[in-house]
This record gives structure tokens, C-alpha cells and sequence, in this order.
């Protein structure tokens, strides 16, 4: 399952059974409580079956981290500590303009494109792991 952990929505991905295609799931928008935003990741990753999370990490065009970073490291820290699903990390840089790209060539309209554009970065970000792993 992939995370494209933002401030106010969460992207979410989950690959098929073998592993090699990876697709969208959800948008969830955070609650303003961590610890139910994460009891609600915990609670989708265990109906799926996951057995590993893949976390976008925002960094910046040098590659270092960024502010979005480090509120990324904090989210998934809560998530370690609620469960015992191991928790990667991939550079995210350039997802959000590829999945802004991919839904404009899909013609979808722009206040469409918010609504699913961070499960569509998800998708992208665990599509990208799961093509760096074969």
C-alpha cells in the first residue's frame, strides 16, 4: 500500500497480489486528529492485507528533505507505532505533476482533478517502487 501523506488529504495505492501492478484506492481527507487518521490507514491496510507501506518523501529538487518531509517522518511514525506493517520510503518529487498530467490527458476537468489527483500520486509513487523492485 502507498501513502502520498499531504496535509489535508491522503493518496492511497495498493498494488495487485503479485505485486506488479499498482492502483488507486482512495483520497482520504485527514480528520485533524493523527491518531484516527491512522487508526483509519491501519484499519483499510488490514482489511487489504498489506504486508508492507510505501511513503512518498517529498524532497526538494537537490534531494534533501523538506518541510512536507519531515511532517511525512512524523505521520509514519505514528503509523510504525500502531502497527507491525514494515513502512518504505520513495522520492515523490515530480509524482503530483505526473498525476496532474496523466488526469489532464484523461480530459478530466479541473475540479474534478483535486478529488483524486493525491490517489492518483499514490499510484504512481507504488508503481514506481514496485517497477524498481523486479
Amino acid at each position: 500500500m502507498a501513502l502520498d501523506v499531504g496535509n489535508v488529504r491522503i493518496g492511497i495505492a495498493v498494488s495487485d497480489l503479485m505485486g506488479i501492478i499498482a492502483n488507486p484506492l482512495e483520497t482520504f481527507t485527514r480528520t485533524g486528529n493523527v491518531q484516527r487518521d491512522v487508526e483509519y490507514i491501519v484499519d483499510l491496510a488490514k482489511k487489504k492485507e498489506v504486508s508492507l507501506f510505501v511513503s512518498g518523501l517529498p524532497l526538494d529538487l537537490k534531494g534533501r528533505e523538506t518541510e512536507q518531509a519531515e511532517k511525512t517522518r512524523e505521520f509514519v511514525d505514528s503509523l510504525k507505532a500502531a502497527c507491525d506493517i514494515p513502512v518504505e520510503f520513495l522520492d515523490e518529487r515530480f509524482t503530483t505533476l505526473s498525476a496532474e498530467r496523466v488526469l489532464i490527458e484523461g480530459n478530466v476537468r479541473r475540479e474534478n482533478r483535486k478529488k483524486v489527483i493525491d490517489k492518483v500520486a499514490a499510484t504512481i509513487i507504488l508503481q514506481n517502487y514496485l517497477d524498481k523492485k523486479r
